[in-house]
C-alpha cells in the first residue's frame, strides 16, 4: 500500500470538493422561486429527488466496491459532480434540470460519500491513525463542504452579478485540481480481500450486530439530515416573507452556520465516548426545534441563527457518532457496505421536509415541527437508557464477569497412579 501515508490527503480533498457541490444549489432555491416561480412544494420536491438518487447509489456502490475495489467505483462519480455542477448552468433556460441535477448530486453522493469515506479510512488506517480520528477528518471534510458550499452560495446568489451562474463557476474551480488530484490516491483493496459472491446489496451489518445498529445507529443516522434540512429547508422558507432582500443570504447563512458548527463540535465527540453522544444529540436537536417553532409561530427571524447552532450541534454530533459506531462495529471486509447503510440511513431525513409540509396539509409546518422535537426527546430517552447504551458498549470497556470462588473441599484420598490412572485435564509439565 505504498503512498498510503500521504494518499489519504489528495482523498480528503476530493470529499470536500464534492461535499461542497452538494449544497450549492440550496439557498438559490429561493432564488429559482422568484425568478422561474416555483412552489413551495417544487422546492421541497427537490430535496426528495436528491434522496431519491442518493439511497439507491449508497445501497448499491458499498457492496460494488468490497468486490471491484474502491478507486474503479469513486473516480467516475468525482467526474459526474463536475458534469452535474456545470448542467445546473442551464436552469433558467430549462428549470426541469434543477430537478434532473439534484437527481444526479444524489447519486454522486451516494458514492463518494459512502466508498470514498470508506477508502479514506482504510488509507488513514494504514499510516496507523484510528478509527475515531479519520471518523472526525471525514467528518471535517463533509461538513466542511456542506458548510462553505451554501455559505458562498448564498452570498454570491443574494448580491452578485449573474447569481445562477457564478455559484458554480466557483465549485468547478475546486473540481478541477480535485480531479487531477486522484491519481495519486492508492487503491486499499487489493483484488485477494475483496469479496466475491454474495447479494448485489450488502447492507454490511455483521452477524450479532443487527439489535446495535438497527436500536442505536439508525436513529442517530436518521438525525442527522433531518435535523440539518429541517434548519436549512423549512425555516427560511417559512420565514422568507419576513426577510425581504435578504432570503437567499440568509439561507446561506443558515446552512453555513448549521453545517460549520457541526464541524466544530467534532473534538468534543471523542470525549464523550460512544455510549452517550447520541442521546446528547438528539436532546440537542429536540431544543433546537422547539426554538424554531417559536420562529415560525412569532415571525422572529433572527432566531434562526441560534437554532442553525443548536441543530449544527445535533447534527454534528450524529454524524460523527454514527461513523465511529459504523468503524466499531464493521467487519473490514464490508466496511463499504456498512458505511454505504449508515448514509443511506441518514438521508432519509432528506424527507423529513416533506413530511413536515404533509403533516401541516401544505399550509403550515407547526404540527410538524412540534411533533418532530417530541419524537426527539422520545429516542433520546431512549439512546440515554441503559440498554442502548449497552448495546454499543465496546468489549474492553465492558465489565468482566464475577467469578464465584468455589468452597474449599476436604482432601481426599491419593489418586491412583499407574496406567489405569485418570488424565489431568491440565496440560503436562515442561520437560
Amino acid at each position: 500500500m505504498d503512498g498510503a501515508a500521504t494518499g489519504w490527503v489528495p482523498l480528503w480533498i476530493v470529499v470536500f470538493a464534492v461535499a461542497y457541490g452538494t449544497n450549492v444549489p440550496t439557498p438559490l432555491l429561493l432564488h429559482y422561486r422568484a425568478t422561474l416561480g416555483f412552489s413551495p412544494t417544487a422546492l421541497t420536491t427537490a430535496f426528495g429527488v436528491y434522496a431519491a438518487g442518493l439511497v439507491p447509489a449508497l445501497l448499491l456502490a458499498g457492496p460494488l466496491s468490497d468486490k471491484v475495489g474502491r478507486r474503479r467505483v469513486v473516480v467516475p462519480f468525482v467526474a459526474l459532480a463536475l458534469v452535474t455542477t456545470l448542467a445546473f448552468l442551464a436552469v433558467p433556460a430549462a428549470p426541469w434540470v434543477l430537478f434532473a441535477g439534484r437527481f444526479l448530486q444524489g447519486a454522486v453522493s451516494g458514492v463518494v460519500f459512502s466508498v470514498g469515506t470508506a477508502w479514506l479510512g482504510e488509507l488513514m488506517s494504514a499510516t496507523g491513525d484510528g478509527g475515531a480520528r479519520a471518523a472526525r477528518l471525514t467528518a471535517v471534510a463533509l461538513g466542511g463542504g456542506w458548510a462553505l458550499g451554501p455559505l458562498v452560495s448564498g452570498l454570491l446568489g443574494q448580491w452578485a452579478h449573474a447569481p445562477a451562474v457564478l455559484p458554480y463557476l466557483v465549485h468547478v474551480g475546486l473540481m478541477l485540481p480535485a480531479l487531477a488530484l486522484l491519481p495519486r490516491v492508492p487503491e486499499t483493496l487489493p483484488p485477494e480481500r475483496r469479496r466475491t459472491g454474495g447479494p448485489l446489496v450488502n447492507l454490511g451489518v455483521p452477524r450479532g450486530s443487527g439489535r446495535a445498529f438497527g436500536l442505536v445507529v439508525v436513529p442517530i443516522a436518521i438525525g442527522v439530515f433531518a435535523y440539518a434540512a429541517t434548519a436549512v429547508n423549512v425555516l427560511p422558507l417559512q420565514l422568507e416573507p419576513v426577510m425581504p432582500g435578504i432570503g437567499v443570504a440568509v439561507t446561506g447563512l443558515v446552512a453555513g452556520l448549521t453545517m460549520g458548527t457541526g464541524v466544530v463540535v467534532q473534538p468534543l465527540v471523542r470525549r464523550l465516548g460512544t455510549t452517550w453522544p447520541g442521546a446528547i444529540a438528539l436532546v440537542l436537536g429536540a431544543a433546537g426545534i422547539a426554538l424554531g417553532l417559536l420562529a415560525d409561530v412569532s415571525g422572529a427571524w433572527p432566531l434562526v441563527l441560534p437554532v442553525s447552532v443548536l441543530l449544527g450541534l445535533a447534527y454534528g454530533i450524529c454524524l460523527a457518532t454514527g461513523l465511529t459506531l459504523v468503524a466499531m462495529l464493521a467487519d473490514p471486509a464490508a466496511r463499504g457496505a456498512l458505511t454505504g447503510t449508515f448514509y443511506a440511513c441518514s438521508y432519509l431525513g432528506f424527507f423529513v421536509p416533506v413530511l413536515l409540509a404533509v403533516v401541516g396539509g401544505g399550509r403550515s409546518f407547526v404540527p410538524g415541527l412540534a411533533g418532530l422535537a417530541v419524537v426527539s426527546a422520545v429516542a433520546a430517552a431512549w439512546l440515554a437508557s441503559p440498554a442502548a447504551r449497552a448495546l454499543v458498549t465496546p468489549r474492553s470497556a465492558r465489565p468482566a464477569p464475577e467469578v464465584t470462588p468455589r468452597p474449599p473441599t476436604a482432601p481426599g484420598p491419593p489418586a491412583p497412579r499407574g496406567p489405569g490412572a485418570p488424565r489431568s485435564a491440565a496440560p503436562p509439565p515442561p520437560v
